[in-house]
């Protein structure tokens, strides 16, 4: 044991002694702490640094900061509203306020407000470092913009003195007119000011008017705890959550505002489940009374959704912050939709509503709305609050646009009108109950077939139709998206304003501007902001061509030839909803009676969405169906002077195809006019076989030889004979021109001989005769000859054969003398001259001449029958049945 403590103790002393020799020769350990030294003085330097330069940029960017002008703050500036062309159209804001001192506002209101915008408000100095560091967390886990930061005093400051911009120099100077402001006034003069300019909607801003235009109540102590909530909720997104106009909206927001009221004290756990079951429109005024209290103004309709789109993407208050608000109205074309509306140019009819949007096609500016029929400012505005289902308007966007944008499909793609059923097994049909067999999609769509529709959406897939429905402003879940949303049968339906931005896409080569009302702002400070929606790609440029080029046929030959505009194109769809069959039998509805009927059509200045209908259980008959086609015609007749065109970009072609063609063939040289259809193709997918259906091919079906023909004075007819080396079971077909004129079938039976009675004197007839058997047809033997008046008998002088004979020998020498002057053309370029009888290349087989547009309707020949027969509804009258019940 002594040994080890002696060797322990030994070799402790030994290693000390190392260690202090080690110290002695090399002096690290000073070297080491003068380093340290060093780096914490150049931190402190370094913080000071920054302490100077953080104050002198904090000093540059107080600068200029405007003053606490106590005017600004009590008094609200009212906003100037200018048109299209920067001329003034009038104010908005100074009328509609009420103003409440914070003695007279309960606690309950107070409560509210301060639960849903800032909890700690009597706690902070003006800025709320906690508020900020959960805001920041709430952005860094749901995306910038989850939440906000600002105190209410920082909104108060913001509202009254400093432009909306997102620059660092303005939330400084918001930080520190925030500190200005808590030192010069008490809180409850603070929250008197920010409860006075809330703005509400377009008839209120402040909380005690807001009160009264929704509850009709003039002393705020009469609101409930359920209705403080909803006022309270309403600033984030005043039209969005409007009780009146959106009560289940308003109803989600009011319960959000209930639970931070109670995660916040304010109220108990009792009084917020009683809030909470309260029916969110207890005690709000009836819609009419709304709508008058804001009286009439003129464009009322079309200001009400200017301040909303101000409100919404500046979080400004237009009726009290003094702003030049651009705006895309166009007086003049507002002023006729107005005269529309409520005048007697149009035939409206008793409890027919209507609802209209005018925009331009290029930027997605709108022009014009038409909020309703005699519409007062602040009622219902049917152009964009507006969810009813779209019936067949909606078929460019969710079966035609995205099968052709992902497959590619043609405007010739064949696709069968059979009966058919949902992939749930519940039948679909089209409008008149009929079937048309196969046609291409651009007669589907004219014809409004429901079965090819539904075909096509199955078609591009329902992940390729969200998504391109998506890019057009019309947001549907792809678990939401049953298949009866291809023939219009929506679940919340759609306004005139988003089928207006999404048929716009399709006439702006494939860009989708969102539709809107303002181009600009500029604040009180001088700040300007630009408002203008990003242009954004929606599909290709060959799927908006293709989808245009069809929807102009479905106006030209289609359904809606009614909205026709002479000397503008025209592209558009209607679209009408029907009754449930069983409301149809419980109520004695009508069955050509239509819940809804629309119509959404553009030119390549201006698209226009209308739709007309009746509210609750009346339906539309079938002249008032028209109605909207009518408008559309009227107003774009106005506005549009017909310039401008759709282009064909480079990525699509065109083909002419053999009609009926599956896979699609190009139709041959040959083949009869009525047989072919000239269509579009993505590039890269046309035909390239030629169809050899009327190529003539040897020894397949016989020529008849040896005709001829003979007249007889006695009997004064004409005898007409040929013979056959063919098949023995073929039968003739003969027909006859008198003078050149139309021919016509006489005959067609296995005889090879023909009479013609009652011969006219002095004319010119010609006979053609075909063999027809099992394999086709034969081309025609022809003989031709004149009867004259004294002669006892008449026989033709140039039988067929010797015809034909010299038929060839006169084109062979023809050719020979081309090539002969072609020859010499390079040495003799004057004396070239076209051969009268060489045209062949320039002539159809009919031998009229050339025009490669002549078979097209709009541009395209229509396949024959695609008009309803057999007492089916005109053109016109025609309905989707896209308010089936759905899946």
């Amino acid at each position: 044991m002594s040994d080890q403590f002696n060797s322990r103790q030994e070799r402790r002393k030994a290693q000390q002694g190392k260690s202090r020799s080690n110290t002695q020769s090399k002096p690290k350990k000073k070297k080491k702490m003068g380093l340290l030294k060093k780096i914490l003085l150049s931190i402190l330097i370094i913080g000071v640094l920054g302490l100077i330069a953080g104050g002198a940029t904090f000093a540059f960017m107080i600068a200029d900061a405007p003053s606490l002008d106590e005017a600004k703050l009590k008094t609200p500036y009212s906003s100037t509203i200018y048109d299209i062309n920067g001329k003034k159209i009038g104010e908005i804001g100074s009328e509609k306020r009420k103003y409440v001192s914070i003695k007279n506002i309960p606690n309950v209101v107070k409560n509210a407000f301060l639960a849903t915008e800032d909890a700690r408000f009597y706690d902070h100095h003006g800025v709320d470092p906690i508020r900020i560091g959960g805001a920041l967390i709430a952005n860094f886990e749901g995306g910038f913009g989850s939440e906000g930061g600002s105190t209410i005093t920082q909104q108060v400051v913001k509202n009254s003195f400093l432009s909306h911009d997102k620059t660092m120099k303005r939330k400084v100077q918001e930080v520190w007119l925030s500190f200005q402001l808590e030192r010069k006034y008490s809180k409850d003069e603070i929250l008197e000011m920010y409860l006075n300019r809330i703005f509400f909607s377009s008839q209120a801003y402040g909380v005690g008017k807001a009160a009264e235009l929704f509850y009709g109540v003039k002393d705020l102590n009469d609101l409930t705890i359920s209705q403080a909530a909803t006022l309270a909720g309403m600033p984030q997104s005043p039209n969005n959550y409007n009780p009146i106009k959106h009560p289940d909206r308003a109803e989600k927001r009011r319960n959000v505002v209930l639970s931070l009221m109670k995660q916040n004290g304010f109220i108990s756990e009792a009084d917020y489940n009683k809030a909470k079951k309260e029916s969110v429109k207890k005690g709000l005024v009836s819609p009419e009374k709304y709508a008058k209290s804001a009286g009439n103004k003129k464009y009322s309709a079309f200001i009400e959704q200017v301040v909303d789109e101000v409100q919404e993407k500046t979080n400004v208050n237009p009726l009290t912050d003094g702003l030049k608000i651009h705006t895309t109205i166009d007086t003049k074309a507002q002023d006729y939709v107005d005269e529309m509306m409520d005048g007697d140019s149009v035939p409206y009819t008793e409890k027919m509503k209507a609802g209209l949007v005018l925009l331009d096609t290029k930027t997605g500016e709108v022009r014009a709305i038409g909020g309703g029929r005699n519409r007062p400012a602040g009622g219902f505005n049917y152009a964009t609050n507006l969810e009813r289902q779209p019936g067949s308007t909606i078929k460019p966007i969710l079966d035609y646009g995205p099968v052709i944008e992902h497959k590619k499909w043609s405007t010739y793609e064949q696709i069968k009108d059979e009966p058919y059923h949902y992939s749930t097994g519940q039948e679909i049909n089209n409008y008149d109950n009929k079937h048309k067999g196969w046609m291409t999609i651009r007669q589907a769509l004219a014809d409004s077939r429901n079965i090819p529709a539904l075909k096509a959406f199955q078609a591009a897939e329902k992940k390729n139709v969200a998504q391109f429905a998506k890019g057009l402003g019309l947001s549907i879940p792809e678990d939401k998206l049953f298949e009866a949303y291809a023939i219009g049968g929506f679940g919340n339906g759609v306004s005139p304003l988003q089928m207006a931005g999404a048929y716009s896409a399709f006439g702006n080569n494939g860009y989708y501007n969102a539709p809107h009302f303002v181009t600009s702002v500029e604040f009180n400070d001088g700040t300007k902001l630009d408002l203008k929606p990003e242009a954004k790609p929606a599909m290709s440029d060959y799927t908006a061509f293709m989808m245009t080029d069809m929807l102009k046929t479905a106006v030209n030959s289609g359904t809606g030839t009614q909205a026709q505009v002479p000397g503008v194109t025209v592209a558009g769809k209607t679209g009408t909803t029907n009754f449930d069959k069983a409301d149809v039998k419980k109520y004695g509805i009508s069955r050509d009676g239509a819940k809804d009927s629309w119509f959404v059509g553009y030119t390549p200045q201006y698209t226009a969405a209308v739709w007309t209908g009746k509210e609750g259980r009346n339906s539309l008959n079938q002249s008032e169906q028209q109605i909207a086609k009518l408008l559309f015609k009227k107003v774009i007749t106005k506005v549009d002077d017909g310039s401008g065109s759709f282009k064909k970009p480079d990525s699509v072609v065109e083909a002419t195809v053999l009609k009926g063609s599956n896979p699609a063939a190009l139709a041959s040289s040959n083949a009869p006019t009525d047989k072919k259809l000239t269509e579009y193709f993505v590039k890269g997918t046309e035909p390239t076989t030629v169809s050899n259906k009327y190529e003539e091919k040897e020894d397949d079906v016989k020529k008849p030889s040896g005709l001829s023909a003979h007249y007889d004075k006695e009997s004064n007819s004409i005898k007409v004979t040929w013979s056959y080396s063919g098949d023995d079971d073929a039968s003739f077909k003969v027909t006859q021109s008198v003078d050149g004129g139309g021919s016509s079938e006489i005959q067609n039976n296995s005889q090879t001989e023909a009479v013609i009675s009652n011969v006219k004197q002095g004319s010119t007839y010609r006979f053609e005769v075909t063999a027809v058997t099992d394999d086709g047809e034969s081309s025609p033997a022809a003989v031709t000859l004149k009867v004259t008046a004294g002669d006892e008998d008449q026989e033709d002088d140039s039988k067929d054969d010797q015809d034909q004979k010299k038929q060839e020998d006169d084109q062979k020498k023809t050719e020979e003398d081309k090539n002969k002057k072609d020859d010499q053309s390079t040495k003799q370029p004057d004396q070239q001259q076209q051969n009268p009888g060489d045209n062949s290349d320039q002539q159809n087989p009919n031998g009229s001449s050339p025009d490669k547009n002549k078979d097209k309707v709009d541009g395209r020949k229509e396949e024959p029958g695609s008009e309803p027969t057999d007492g089916s509804p005109s053109d016109d009258n025609k309905k989707d049945t896209g308010d089936s019940s759905g899946d």
